[in-house]
């Protein structure tokens, strides 16, 4: 199966790879505040740049000839409003550059967060073979700000064309950061990060860790739903693996329990995976004790078809977010 075809199955199956999440747990407090206006601020400064918005679009779709029509309007739509965007895997420009307009998106996006995304495996190989330079390459053709680093051992486990690492994504990270001069994110695909892994991420000095938790689009899941629908599969698979993995909670526990600690280094958060509204991301960015955006893929993704529709979606979201901080409160 070609990587086009498979970035279709992706788009087409992310909407039902979704696991559940939490409820909300804040106070009302109904005579605190006024109702939100236009002078109500949210606006933040996260990865030394200024957002209107805490609001990240998580790297979704990548290149396929619908994911041009996606990302532009994804990259549109932040613009606007004034937030961030991870791209979904740029792994088809390592290979060659007939499939850039898909991702070459500053233009459309201007001074917004916009950062190239590429995965553990790919990043590997480049450095067993001495090529890091095509990372960099790539990051400025794209005049990105930065790199996210996906890391997915399950999901490539479960697809019958995926890769095996030679050695621990740990490893091949801190090589990248000691190697290459670029801020860099890192992001699991839906199945978050245990607490040695996370502890492990928080004392690089890279820029900011992805939770991409338990609860949202699962990678592993979508895996094995691509697989069945076209009895193409690895049979021995356990399909418990679509249950392994930690959710935002779990994981903003871990950070607040170290975050005072002298050796950590990364001190930022995109806080995503079964965030499907900036309410429930309210919530948890009130109980994580770190600076914070909240990140949605799939929330986003249903409405990318149609700008009109996503913008009313994103507005919608944002004057939500305005309303929770006027009377929410976290416990």
């Amino acid at each position: 199966m070609s990587p086009t075809d498979r970035k279709k199955d992706h788009i087409e199956l992310a909407l039902n790879s979704q696991t559940t999440s939490g409820n909300l747990d804040l106070y009302y407090e109904p005579l605190l505040s006024a109702h939100p206006n236009e002078s109500t601020d949210i606006s933040c400064n996260f990865l030394k740049k200024d957002f209107k918005a805490p609001i990240w679009i998580s790297s979704m779709t990548g290149g396929t000839e619908k994911a041009k029509l996606l990302n532009t309007n994804l990259a549109k739509v932040a613009n606007e409003f004034g937030f961030g965007m991870g791209l979904g895997s740029c792994r088809p420009l390592l290979e060659s550059y007939k499939r850039k307009e898909d991702f070459d998106l500053r233009d459309t996006i201007g001074e917004q967060a916009f950062y190239i995304n590429l995965g553990i495996a790919q990043l590997e190989v480049l450095l067993f073979e001495n090529q890091i330079s095509k990372i960099q390459a790539i990051c400025d053709d794209l005049h990105a700000d930065g790199l996210i680093i996906h890391v997915n051992p399950l999901q490539e486990w479960a697809q019958p064309e995926g890769d095996r690492f030679k050695q621990a994504p740990i490893e091949t990270i801190k090589s990248i950061v000691n190697q290459l001069d670029m801020k860099i994110i890192v992001k699991e695909v839906g199945q978050g990060f245990g607490p040695n892994s996370l502890i492990s991420l928080m004392k690089l000095p890279i820029a900011a860790i992805d939770f991409a938790g338990f609860g949202g689009t699962n990678f592993t899941l979508l895996e094995l739903a691509r697989h069945n629908a076209q009895q193409n599969g690895k049979t021995h698979t356990n399909y418990n693996l679509k249950y392994i993995g930690h959710t935002c909670s779990e994981m903003i526990n871990w950070v607040n329990q170290n975050i005072e600690q002298s050796s950590i280094k990364c001190r930022e958060f995109i806080i995503s995976g079964g965030v499907s509204d900036t309410l429930e991301g309210f919530r948890l960015q009130e109980s994580l004790k770190a600076k914070s955006i909240i990140g949605m893929a799939s929330s986003f993704l249903k409405h990318a078809h149609d700008y009109a529709q996503l913008r009313e979606f994103t507005f919608s979201e944002i004057e939500n977010y305005k309303l929770a901080k006027c009377f929410l409160k976290g416990k």
